[in-house]
């Protein structure tokens, strides 16, 4: 004869405590159980606070390009804020995200009823296709923008590509390069991201099979449509694999400052072997340039060359030359007039580029939610990569000094035990004290309730600002 249900799954005891050990030293710790809500996120109320004063609830609503019409489908815009949060909070996979299903006390600050679990967000993003990235994603881009704070002198964008490891044969999935593991599958993203502001002004998934500059032009083409009338850029920077003349020729053509690594092919070669004068910069590094018209190049343009003296304990950056024995050498092309050390400076600060990437795969996991469609992956990519951008908005609201990655802020400002009570009928959010408490957060959350959105003023083009060689 079975067991009854109370005999196979008994009730906990919600009365009686239970010892426990600590791990140190002797005595007992009393283990019981609790009806209260209880968060360990208590610090995303002021991220909630921002996305309020943002407005960010009515935007989402108003741009979904798609309604549900079941009584008991949940809304999409909160289904997509849902995943947005299990981002925030340092889930990896979609089913990370029940790790908030339990949550109440988070679902009473997002005002959800019902939290959606993992396979419903996931059957979110596979209702995007083409039609609906372009139909919601840009204009929502364009409204992020908005509470961006502009730049007198304009923004620097950095291009930049990466690789998305895939262990399945999902679509878009394909073997390209891959310097970690070669013939894996992967994706192969391209961003375009505002240096100054830490912010992804453009995001496209592509291929694995695809090249870093494929697409590159078109790519351009859209962010710039998405940056706010008046706004300009003072420079914009690529490394090697952007090495392209018909890149070269629309920033050209747009009249676009730029800074591009320049591919030692054997022109480049032969004409970094012919350099007559070099600016002696110290005993290590030294510059000079010259001017060339490539194979295929309908004009000629400028080039700069940073020698770099080999040193024993120092690995050095650039390419050697079996010519000249000792150096390494960097090129980089470009249209200003700035001094050949000056050009070499201003590229330097392109590594930004690199830690944003680096923090969006390892602190929001972007690289890690996938499906077998491949615009529902995409559209599960930018809603990461919108998360990384409201966070940073976040910080500018909030008058933060110095940028903190979303680690940073999940573990310094986002991680506090709390307790959801009442006081009469109303909901109170006790904060743990021994996390910091209210006390801790209030600077910054009075910083974002005193905050308005930066207004658009004209911006000067890179032209002025930079002055382009002809």
């Amino acid at each position: 004869m079975g067991l009854d249900m109370k005999t196979r799954f008994p009730t906990p005891n919600r009365t009686r405590p239970r010892p426990g050990k600590p791990l140190f030293g002797s005595g007992q710790v009393l283990l019981r159980d609790t009806s209260k809500p209880v968060t360990p996120f208590g610090g995303l109320v002021v991220f909630i606070e921002f996305l309020q004063k943002l407005g960010y609830a009515a935007q989402v609503q108003a741009l979904r390009p798609f309604r549900l019409t079941s009584p008991n489908a949940i809304d999409p815009a909160q289904t997509l804020t849902a995943f947005i949060f299990a981002v925030v909070a340092g889930a990896r996979r979609f089913a990370h995200s029940e790790l908030l299903r339990a949550d109440r006390a988070l679902h009473a600050l997002l005002g959800m009823e019902r939290f959606p679990g993992h396979d419903t967000i996931r059957g979110l993003f596979r209702r995007f296709g083409q039609g609906e990235i372009e139909a919601f994603w840009r204009p929502f881009w364009r409204w992020l923008l908005s509470g961006v704070k502009p730049l007198a002198e304009g923004f620097t964008l950095d291009l930049d590509s990466t690789i998305f490891q895939r262990a399945g044969r999902q679509q878009g999935a394909r073997k390209g390069y891959n310097p970690r593991r070669p013939g894996r599958r992967s994706h192969h993203p391209l961003l375009a991201v505002l240096a100054e502001a830490h912010f992804v002004l453009h995001a496209w998934l592509r291929s694995g099979n695809t090249g870093a500059a494929q697409g590159v032009v078109a790519f351009l083409q859209e962010a710039l449509a998405l940056l706010p009338e008046g706004w300009g850029l003072r420079l914009v920077r690529a490394d090697a694999g952007f090495f392209e003349a018909a890149l070269l020729g629309f920033l050209e053509q747009r009249g676009l400052a730029y800074i591009v690594v320049g591919r030692m092919t054997r022109q480049v070669k032969s004409h970094c072997q012919r350099i007559q004068e070099w600016k002696v910069l110290d005993e290590d590094y030294a510059v000079g340039e010259f001017r060339a018209q490539l194979l295929g190049w309908s004009r000629a343009r400028r080039f700069v060359v940073v020698r770099e003296r080999m040193r024993e304990k120092r690995e050095a950056v650039g390419r050697k030359l079996i010519e000249v024995p000792g150096y390494t050498f960097r090129v980089f092309v470009t249209n200003t007039e700035l001094a050949a050390v000056e050009v070499w400076r201003r590229y330097n600060g392109r590594a930004c580029v690199e830690q944003r990437i680096e923090e969006l795969k390892n602190d929001l996991a972007a690289d890690d939610f996938c499906t077998q469609q491949f615009f529902a992956t995409e559209a599960a990519f930018l809603a990461v990569v919108a998360t990384f951008n409201l966070l940073s908005l976040f910080q500018q609201a909030g008058g933060q000094g110095e940028y903190r990655q979303p680690a940073t802020l999940r573990a310094q400002v986002f991680l506090c035990g709390a307790v959801l009570g009442r006081h009469g009928r109303q909901p109170v959010l006790y904060l743990s004290l021994s996390w910091g408490g209210l006390e801790r957060r209030q600077p910054l959350r009075e910083a974002i309730l005193q905050w308005q959105k930066p207004t658009a003023e004209k911006l000067d083009s890179g032209r002025s600002i930079l002055g382009l060689s002809t």
